[in-house]
């Protein structure tokens, strides 16, 4: 399994549409995925929200133009949401790019636990690539920064959660957008996930910014920063790259 871990391929979060199409041309993405590609690929989108029907119709679309407009050559793009979740399982093998969509990180982990999506992964043998939400969930143990008013509060919310196991990499998506953000009347990154951070690593990444994981390569490419033991620290710049492992 090849395993991109991205904030965002295509675009910015809360900004304006870029200036390029398909996808974030910077950091060689779309160069090392042409190294990865396979010819008239059969791709394949797992949503995050299950039951948004019409949302997850346009992210297919979406997504199925900015690969071709990459020029990635795709003969199927199929998407799995809760109206075929079982039959596009059955046949995950039979595909060989699977993007983890974004969205909310609890809610996705649950429907990728309800699927038994778990498993199904382990044997994959192509391409993954997460988004967002995506990125976040194929990590051994996910780290849900909260992200909803009241998740920081709440006596019940789980900050960590069983994930797909792909990874031992957490990533903070849109660090660009959310650096600083306030919830629930607190810092989201100070006053929240820094103190998570005590005896655990996570990667913040900016759009156009991802982790590419091959076999038991790892590198980090683009502006990265490694947030550890309540501190934060810039490991790598843009248009740069960094070995992990």
């Amino acid at each position: 399994m090849i395993l991109y871990l991205t904030s965002s391929p295509v675009g910015s979060y809360r900004a304006g549409a870029p200036s390029y199409r398909g996808f974030n041309p910077e950091n060689d993405l779309v160069r090392n995925l042409m190294a990865d590609w396979k010819n008239e690929a059969r791709c394949l989108i797992i949503s995050a929200n299950p039951d948004a029907y019409m949302e997850n119709n346009e992210a297919r679309f979406f997504f199925e133009k900015a690969v071709k407009e990459s020029g990635l050559p795709v003969s199927v793009f199929d998407l799995c949401d809760s109206r075929n979740a079982k039959e596009m399982v059955d046949n995950l093998h039979s595909y060989d790019l699977i993007i983890l969509g974004g969205g909310h990180v609890p809610t996705q982990n649950t429907f990728f636990h309800k699927i038994g999506l778990i498993p199904a992964m382990k044997e994959f043998d192509g391409i993954v690539m997460g988004i967002s939400a995506g990125t976040m969930n194929c990590a051994e143990t996910v780290y849900a920064q909260p992200e909803i008013p009241g998740e920081s509060v709440s006596k019940v919310y789980k900050r960590f959660l069983e994930g797909l196991g792909l990874t031992r990499y957490n990533v903070l998506p849109h660090y660009q957008a959310v650096k600083d953000d306030m919830l629930d009347g607190k810092r989201l990154m100070e006053d929240i996930t820094y103190p998570d951070s005590m005896g655990r690593k996570f990667y913040a990444l900016p759009d156009g910014s991802y982790i590419l994981q091959r076999g038991g390569d790892v590198t980090v490419h683009g502006e990265a920063y490694l947030v550890a033991e309540g501190k934060i620290e810039r490991i790598c710049s843009a248009g740069e790259s960094l070995v992990l492992r």
